[in-house]
């Protein structure tokens, strides 16, 4: 008789009981995940972190007595644990800095229906299977590196492109590295995150306070620039032209991810062809997988994010296996390799 694995444990925090009744209800329908606790403030789910023992926390980020921030702070110092943070859209500005202290990922608050619930409950499988302890071990390690930018001069702009795509655990993953990048990059940097309806801009936010290099959400018809980072809206596809200019489309009817992530990869190889450098992050599923090998093809530079600091090795391990990658880096080690390859310098 085969043995059934256990389910996962979920805590679950929000100070709203509608929205805890919502979650708990979405989550229960699952066969493999069992809601073990709620929490209506932060000081009560770092308690019961403690005394419950859950395998992923779902957290809110406004709340009283102790708001998600300082809950996230306090159980990574003390009791680590994979969190999801569940906001509403009003306040993802403020989501986003949870990543800087530990949460794994953002997503908003699920609707009750179908689509929402599949998702919510995709992220909590998903990441409770995350070695927290490893990914606080590799998160620590490549921010103590942050204090300083990479060390080769940048040369003038020479007509090169980044082109970036990431998915679950993405965020953080950018974050360190447009950190420890100079402030006179001398290549645009475009970014294809899979992200919810309406987050783009909160993202483009943090990520805009936290680097020295200027981050915004991409404009249709941007003309772009040297160390400038455009990131893709997940209502659009988002293209290049061999001027450097952007153009905003509506979703193609058969992309499971938005933004996809292959539509930006591919159109960046077809128009800067040897001069693209592609970098597949960490994330689930496929998407940027055929867009690493279209950028491999044209004669571009493919590196993947290796597994050991990745949140889940899922895309970008499919672009290494089928040897659309020309170099698997740590995430440490990304900033460096980019601006030796904006420089010109392959081994």
């Amino acid at each position: 008789m085969k043995i059934s694995e256990r389910p996962i444990r979920v805590l679950v925090a929000d100070d709203s009981s509608l929205a805890r009744d919502m979650i708990c209800a979405i989550l229960s329908s699952e066969p493999g995940i069992s809601v073990v606790g709620t929490a209506a403030n932060g000081l009560d789910a770092v308690a019961k972190v403690v005394t419950l023992k859950p395998d992923l926390v779902t957290m809110d980020i406004e709340m009283p007595m102790m708001g998600g921030l300082d809950a996230i702070e306090r159980i990574m110092a003390e009791h680590p644990v994979p969190i999801l943070v569940v906001t509403a859209l009003g306040g993802v500005r403020t989501a986003f800095s949870a990543v800087s202290k530990g949460a794994l990922d953002v997503i908003e608050k699920p609707d009750i229906d179908y689509q929402g619930g599949l998702e919510l409950i995709k992220k909590v499988q998903l990441l409770s299977k995350v070695n927290i302890s490893r990914h606080l071990d590799v998160k620590a390690r490549t921010e103590s590196m942050a204090g300083s930018s990479a060390t080769v001069e940048p040369p003038r702009p020479n007509g090169r492109v980044i082109a970036i795509a990431a998915s679950t655990g993405g965020p953080q993953a950018l974050q360190q590295i447009l950190s420890r990048l100079p402030v006179d990059f001398p290549a645009p940097i475009v970014i294809s995150q899979h992200i919810a309806e309406g987050f783009a801009q909160g993202m483009a936010d943090w990520l805009n306070a936290s680097t020295p290099l200027a981050v915004s959400v991409v404009r249709a018809g941007e003309q772009m620039s040297p160390g400038r980072v455009y990131v893709n809206p997940s209502e659009f596809s988002m293209r290049i032209t061999r001027q450097g200019m952007t153009i905003l489309e509506g979703q193609e009817a058969c992309q499971l991810y938005h933004p996809c992530c292959d539509t930006l990869l591919t159109a960046a190889a077809n128009a800067y062809g040897e001069h693209c450098v592609g970098v597949i992050l960490s994330g689930m599923g496929d998407d940027g997988v055929d867009g690493m090998r279209a950028i491999k093809s044209a004669g571009g530079m493919t590196l993947a994010q290796d597994a050991k600091s990745s949140v889940v090795y899922g895309m970008n391990r499919l672009a290494v296996e089928r040897g659309y990658v020309n170099r698997v880096v740590a995430l440490a080690d990304i900033p460096s390799e980019l601006v030796m390859l904006v420089g010109g310098i392959r081994a």
